[in-house]
């Protein structure tokens, strides 16, 4: 495999093309695009390029509608539902984002549900564009069954990754952004795809077996992260996600490789939160710039996020490395 650089530009442009001969709608491509390369850039790769073949193998058979278009209702004063309406989750993320930090600073606080909802992908990225927009921000979804609950045999949970961001004064927001399962999926889909093996103590294959073999993990589980904790988080995450919105339960959705099956209609949950609802906005400034020094001033630490910004600068200079077997087949479809 030959790798390539490519300006960041240059690769969304590539990437919504290919989408929009896939079935896809220009303004979808055009958001699945943003957030598969900011994922890529960002080094969180299992929910970047990875996804491309099976995102437009879904589309293609209406797994997931790629002409779908997102409704809003806000139902109180400070809370939102949004349909997706069988569509891919990102165009629905951007309104969210957009229309949380109005409500918050009406009310203090606003969340925002979404149903009949796809893969989420890297969570951060959402509640990034709300911490610059001022706000602390919490964000929950579900995924496809992936993972037992304790001490349980099959799997009732998926990987239920959560996502917080902090703003900081004059700094990038810290942003905590995690699977509750000891690795993510598209880790293992990653592996996969390169004809790779993955590390002991990630994943069991279908019969329950610890295994090594991405493939195999695929067919099975992965084990929670930190073991009880983590599958009680994730029942939280449950809970708020899905029983909350109305949306499909862990086990009760589709898979979001393939192209089998009904759509996934998983759910998410997002928070935003006005810091001068509280202590103040310059009160809650000062406090977390006194936390941020005493992680950053002790040596070796650094504070969740940090890595971001290095990448990002370093994509900026140098382009995103790909495989050239990709760009040649995104090329190929793009019509550009």
């Amino acid at each position: 495999m030959t790798l390539i650089r490519v300006p960041v530009s240059r690769l969304q442009d590539l990437v919504a093309g290919y989408l929009t001969n896939n079935n896809i709608s220009g303004p979808n491509a055009a958001a699945v695009a943003r957030a598969l390369v900011q994922a890529e850039v960002d080094g969180q790769k299992g929910h970047g390029l990875t996804r491309i073949d099976s995102y437009t193998a879904q589309a293609r058979v209406g797994k997931v509608d790629g002409h779908a278009e997102p409704k809003l209702n806000r139902t109180r004063p400070g809370a939102l539902m949004i349909d997706v309406a069988h569509g891919f989750c990102y165009r629905a993320l951007e309104i969210a984002t957009a229309e949380l930090p109005k409500l918050a600073a009406e009310n203090g606080i606003a969340a925002a549900g979404l149903v009949r909802s796809h893969h989420a992908g890297a969570l951060g990225q959402a509640t990034e564009r709300l911490a610059r927009a001022g706000m602390l921000a919490m964000m929950f979804t579900n995924a496809p069954q992936a993972m037992t609950s304790w001490g349980g045999r099959k799997p009732v949970f998926g990987t239920n990754p959560i996502a917080f961001a902090a703003p900081r004064r004059n700094a990038d927001p810290i942003i905590v952004d995690l699977a509750l399962s000891e690795v993510a999926r598209g880790k293992i889909l990653a592996a996969s795809q390169k004809g790779e093996d993955i590390p002991e103590g990630w994943a069991k294959d279908a019969e329950g077996r610890p295994t090594t073999d991405a493939k195999a993990a695929l067919k099975g589980t992965v084990f929670p992260a930190g073991g009880a904790k983590g599958a009680a988080l994730a029942l939280m995450v449950e809970v708020l996600s899905a029983s909350l919105v109305g949306a499909n339960h862990s086990f009760e959705a589709s898979s979001l490789f393939d192209a089998e099956g009904p759509p996934p209609a998983l759910g998410q949950f997002m928070i935003a939160i006005d810091p001068g609802a509280f202590a103040g906005a310059d009160a809650f400034a000062d406090r977390l710039e006194l936390l941020a020094s005493a992680i950053e001033g002790d040596e070796g630490a650094r504070l969740p996020g940090a890595r971001r910004a290095e990448l990002r600068a370093a994509a900026d200079r140098n382009g995103v490395e790909v495989s050239s077997e990709l760009v040649t087949q995104l090329e190929g479809g793009a019509n550009l």
